[in-house]
Order: structure tokens, then sequence, then C-alpha cells
């Protein structure tokens, strides 16, 4: 153990390494009596990199020979847990070919002759699971061809992982690690010969976390929207896999299904992507689509928040806003400091974006990834409207302090929708409550905004004095920022007063701020995983200082008059690893 390892986690890495050696000299092969439907979706593109020796994960790009692939030089700790997933798998089973099929494998293969005895680091119960779904869902192309010597061998490591995760689910993390791990369990005990011995205790707990993990609005914990597009679609495989077998589905598992569905609906843009916030991404293409149709839960609309998010969309647009405290203890590991940002979509095109989750680029990223300033909201005097905690032993920064109230409101107008919200993240450290109103024209082709910075009792307004008594200028400074999505084209436009921004559909949006503010264009970055570094893109600075009691700032957002209201906009975007 080292210093720096915590007790409990070398407990928990000793006895998953005991489970997976030991089980290693007692596993005969098996056989499959089921194999569901493959249903993990990958990227052609993506496979057709790995085929040609470039292996990009975790942020970091590789290149090597195939032979080389469990041996490349210079791979991380987090580039070597990602390959042991074997998420991969589906990138070269959408390319299909006899070379992807060559290459699938030979790093099968290796891997059972390095590290199927028990060793490396891809011996947990959330890779294992992971692990298993993809082995299991691709075994044909796997297989195929492939001598009998290599079956057999390939049965074994089934049946030995399978074991092995029957054994150490209860070691994964609650959330997603653990659902990955009883999917994969589930998945097995269905589809391997003697293995069915799991399937009722895999159900029982499944069921028990679908009631512990998973809200009555269909939320997570973490706030996450791809944490919760991940575990849908684990949810959504694990019942068609039972169903296809003739087992019932738990009504627990039924229950949570459908209450995620209109929740994903709900944090789904006009592009079909996810809003990204608290470590989330737009998810990978297709995935939202497929797991929803897969699910057979018919769409309504969700009442209120969905999540802690609030939605208000008309004609092409939609908006989706941060309305909640972030996530508390354990579940804001990820979580960023992001109350009442928003992201804004027009047809298939992001305009307002957050800068996402710089977790792939490293630690300083994610820490700047998580910070008030990489989202599309206000900032005060340099301060986040939450607050991380000190690095603990295993590395994690939790969300220490920030806003306590986060009352909404969203209504109907005579013409569109309102949405009204406030929170209380400076409050005690400068006396000011944030407040932010955003009205969206019925047809979608209008947004008028407000911005609120205001000392409601006498206690906040001598906080609010006693914060800018020794400022070398009045008042306090504040930053409303618009992050733009890297395809969006900006330009500063009517002297000053507007930024004309422009999108690859043809459409033109102008943003214009009050004279209240000073409007000025500035770099920025998306962070975006798949990729080598953060692409750059701008941002929309408003700036001004907060002097009153009550500062007011107002922004609109809004078509230009010659774009059309719906624009077929078909060109399709290619992967990139850049």
């Amino acid at each position: 153990m080292s210093e720096q390892e915590p007790l409990g986690a070398f407990i928990t890495r000793f006895f998953n390494r005991f489970h997976a050696r030991i089980g290693a000299f007692s596993t005969p092969p098996t056989a499959f009596v089921s194999q569901p439907e493959p249903r993990t979706i990958g990227l052609f593109a993506r496979g057709k990199q790995l085929i040609a020796g470039n292996y990009l994960f975790a942020g970091q790009l590789v290149t090597g020979a195939r032979k080389e692939f469990w041996e490349l030089p210079l791979a991380s700790p987090e580039f070597s847990r990602e390959i042991q997933g074997f998420v991969w798998l589906d990138d070269l089973a959408a390319v299909g070919d006899s070379s992807a099929r060559l290459c699938a494998q030979t790093w099968l293969i290796q891997w059972c002759e390095k590290y199927g005895k028990g060793a490396g680091p891809g011996w947990t119960p959330e890779l294992t699971g992971r692990r298993l779904i993809r082995w299991i869902n691709h075994a044909f192309f796997l297989m195929q061809t492939s001598e009998k010597e290599t079956s057999d061998a390939f049965f074994r490591s089934l049946a030995h992982q399978t074991r092995f995760l029957g054994k150490r689910w209860q070691a994964s993390r609650p959330g997603l690690a653990r659902f990955e791990a009883l999917t994969g369990l589930i998945y097995a005990s269905l589809s391997l010969e003697g293995m069915d011995g799991h399937i009722a205790p895999a159900q029982k707990a499944l069921a028990r976390e679908c009631a512990s993990q998973i809200d009555d609005e269909g939320g997570l914990p973490t706030r996450n929207p791809e944490e919760l597009l991940e575990v849908f679609t684990l949810l959504s495989w694990a019942a068609l896999a039972l169903r296809e077998t003739g087992h019932a589905v738990t009504p627990e598992h039924e229950a949570a299904i459908a209450r995620i569905a209109p929740t994903l609906r709900s944090l789904r843009h006009a592009d079909g992507a996810l809003a990204r916030f608290h470590g989330g991404g737009k998810g990978i293409e297709g995935r939202l689509e497929h797991a929803l149709a897969a699910s057979g839960v018919k769409p309504r609309a969700p009442d209120g928040l969905s999540m802690g998010f609030a939605r208000i969309s008309a004609g092409r647009t939609s908006v989706i806003v941060d309305a909640a405290l972030p996530p508390e203890g354990k579940a804001s590991h990820n979580a960023h400091a992001s109350t009442l940002a928003f992201e804004l979509t027009s047809g298939r095109r992001p305009l307002i974006v957050n800068c996402g989750s710089g977790a792939c680029f490293g630690a300083d990223w994610r820490r700047a990834g998580r910070a008030t300033p990489s989202h599309s909201t206000l900032m005060l005097d340099g301060m986040s409207s939450s607050r991380l905690s000190a690095p603990a032993r295993d590395g994690s920064e939790l969300i220490a302090s920030g806003p306590t109230r986060v009352p909404i409101e969203i209504s109907h107008m005579t013409d569109g929708m309102r949405f009204q919200g406030g929170h209380d993240g400076w409050l005690k450290s400068h006396g000011l409550t944030h407040a932010r109103t955003i009205e969206m024209a019925h047809d979608g082709r209008g947004i008028a905004g407000e911005d609120l910075l205001i000392a409601v009792e006498e206690a906040d307004k001598n906080t609010f004095l006693k914060a800018t008594k020794h400022a070398l200028e009045p008042g306090q400074l504040f930053h409303i920022r618009f992050h733009l999505h890297p395809e969006v084209d900006a330009a500063v436009d009517l002297g000053g007063a507007a930024v004309s921004l422009a999108l690859r559909s043809g459409e033109i949006w102008v943003l214009r701020a009050g004279d209240d503010a000073k409007l000025i264009l500035e770099p920025s970055v998306y962070l975006e995983t798949g990729r080598l570094k953060p692409r750059a893109t701008k941002q929309v600075v408003l700036s001004g200082r907060a002097i009153e009691y009550a500062t007011r700032i107002r922004w609109s957002l809004a078509k230009a008059q010659d774009s059309a209201i719906g624009i077929r906009d078909i060109k399709r975007d290619e992967i990139e690893l850049n």
C-alpha cells in the first residue's frame, strides 16, 4: 500500500485481486446457452483509426503495431483502464471486415494470455462488467474462424470473469459503476452454461440499486446527464436480455426505466445531444435515440425540473438551465459550479455551450472545467458560485460550499415561455443574490435575458458594503459569459454593441447587451472527450461592476431577420483526432 492510497481502497484492491487470481485455477470452459442481440453502438471512423494503429484513449494518442496493443509506450493509467473495458470492440465491430476481426481476435487472445489469470488493472467489478457485455455482444464477430484452443480460452475466461463478478460486484461504487457490474453479471449469467445461479441474486441487487440510486424524478445524485444515459442504457439492455430468455423483470427495474426516459428526453437538446453539465458530455452519437426506442417508454412531458434542470423550447430552439443545488457529498466528485448556467441549441447546431469536462486532459483542465468561468453564466469578483474542497487522499475534490437555495419558476406567457431562478452562492461572502430571467418567444427566434445582483436583507447590505470597503475600484466586478460552440463564427458588430453569431446551417443570431455592461469577444475552449486537446473557440463576455444594492444587466439573443425559420441541415460531422 502506498502512502497516498487510503486503507479502504487498498483493501478493495486486495480482495479484487485475490478473487480474480483464485478463480483462474478452477474455471472450466463453458458455452453459450443464449446470446443477446448486439446493442452497443460503435463508430466506424474510430474503428478504422484503431486498425491503422492510432490508439486514442483517455485523451492520449499512442501509435503502434497491432501486436503492441497491451504494451503501448507512455500509456497513462487512465489509458490502460479505458482499454481494459473493451468498449473499442464496438468500433471494430462497426467496421466489421477481416482486418477489424484480426485486430479484435489478436487483442483478445493477448489479453487472455497477459491478464486472464487475474493480473492487471482490468480486474475491478465495473471494468469486468463492461468487458463481459462487449465480449458477449460481439462473440460471433470475435470467434468466427477461430481455432478450438482459442475458443476454449475465450469461454474459460468468460466463466472466470462471471464468477469474479458474482463475488465482487458489491465492491463497486454505488451509481454507474455498480450498474455496469450488475448488468455484466446478468448478461453473462443469462448467456453462459452453468451460470444461471447468479441470475436471481443479480436481479435482486439491481432492483435495490434502482430503488436507491434513481430518485422519484428519474435522476441520479450526481446530476450528470451523460451518466444518467449510461445507466438508462444498461438497464434497458438488461431488461431486454431478461425478456428474451423468458425471465421476468423486477418492478423496481421497470419503474426505474419508466422514470428515467422522460428525464432524458427533457435533457436532450434540439440536435439530439445531451446538455453538458456536471462532468457529462453530449453522449455517444445515436446512443440516446437507440436507448429511448429500446425502452418502449412512451414520450411524455415531465412536470417542472428534470434532475434539477429546466428546459424551455420553441420552434427549433432549446435552452437547458442548471436550476438546482449542486450535487452533495460523494456524489459531487465530478460536480461543477454551474448554477444558473445555460446551453442553447438551434436545430442541429449548438450555439451557447458550457466548456465541458476537462477530465481527459489532466487534473488542471478538470479543475478549470468545474469552475464557474467555464460556464455560460455570471461570475462575481473572480469567485465561483460553488467552491471545491482540498484534494482527498484519493485525489477527489468535492463541493465544499456553494448555494443553499435555488428558487425557480417556469411560466407560460402570451408570446412564449419564461424561466426565473436565483441562487445565494455569494450571499455570505458578498451579500449578493444572483437572479436570472430567460424569456423565449413562441417561435424560438428570440430570447430576452436579464441577470440581477441584489442585496435584499439589511444584513446582506452590510456584507456588501464590507466586501467593497477596501476595493481599489467601487463596487464588485462581475462577468457574464456566453461560451460559443467551436463551429460558431463570431464577429463584433454595430460598433461594439452586438456580436453576430453565424452557424454552419446558415442561421445568424445576434447577441446584444444593454448600456450597463461592456461587451467584448474573448478566446475560450471547448472540452470534449475523444480529442487530443481542447478545441479553441470564443466567448462573449459582458463585464461591469455592482455598485448599488441592485444591479440589473439585460441582454438578448435573436435570429437575424433574414434567417429562415426552418433550415434543412443534413451535413454530417466527421470524427477528427485533434
